[in-house]
């Protein structure tokens, strides 16, 4: 069965996401944003949601985790909790 591992950071806004996301572009370090943004009680250990499958986590994730490139954050993701940025840190089938 398909097993991944990812961190994330959750925020309110959509554009707040972006910006993030921007600044992690820029050479911020994403664990350290996710330590000083993210909602997620996750941020506190710099996004990582550690390993799961398919299903675990909501629709959303599922389809971002279990397809995007490994090591490339994505996002805006939006759920019934906000935005995230992702990054798959891990993937194996």
């Amino acid at each position: 069965m398909a097993k991944a591992s990812a961190r994330h950071i959750l925020v309110k806004t959509e554009e707040q996401c972006n910006s993030l996301k921007k600044e992690i572009e820029q050479g911020a370090e994403f664990g350290d944003l996710a330590e000083q943004h993210s909602l997620c009680p996750s941020g506190k250990k710099g996004g990582d949601l550690g390993e799961f499958g398919p299903g675990q986590m909501v629709k959303e994730f599922d389809e971002v985790v279990f397809s995007a490139p490994v090591g490339e954050v994505q996002g805006p993701v939006e759920t019934q909790f906000g935005f995230h940025l992702l990054e798959v840190t891990k993937r194996s089938d």
